[in-house]
């Protein structure tokens, strides 16, 4: 499989890897930042906050490795709804051997 050697094996290895392309295109990065509490006072963190410090814009990443088959998947609704809570426009980073295209083409 082309670019195997350079795949992500976990989560945090997922996130490094979002914290360099974004150097890489001149964006500031930051990881696990803070963004108020959960309902039930827990921290709510975001895995990657990206600003592009010419107009102060922010996209929050969060990086999500699927090792099998449906442990990524089971996540997605509530990591949306998670984001919904956020003071920053976010994404869903996902990857792993297992996962599954989000979208299919008919």
């Amino acid at each position: 499989m082309p670019g195997k050697g350079t795949a992500p094996r976990s989560g945090r290895e997922l996130q490094q890897q979002v914290v360099e392309l974004a150097k890489k295109l001149g964006l500031k990065a930051e990881t696990e930042v803070t963004a108020a509490r959960r309902l039930w006072g827990a921290k709510r963190r975001i895995d990657v906050v990206l600003v592009y410090e010419k107009t102060g814009k922010n996209l929050g990443i969060e990086c999500k490795y699927q090792a099998r088959s449906g442990s990524a998947e089971e996540k997605i609704p509530a990591t949306i709804k998670d984001i919904e809570s956020w003071p920053i426009p976010g994404i869903i980073v996902i990857s792993g051997e297992d996962s599954l295209p989000i979208c299919e083409g008919t």
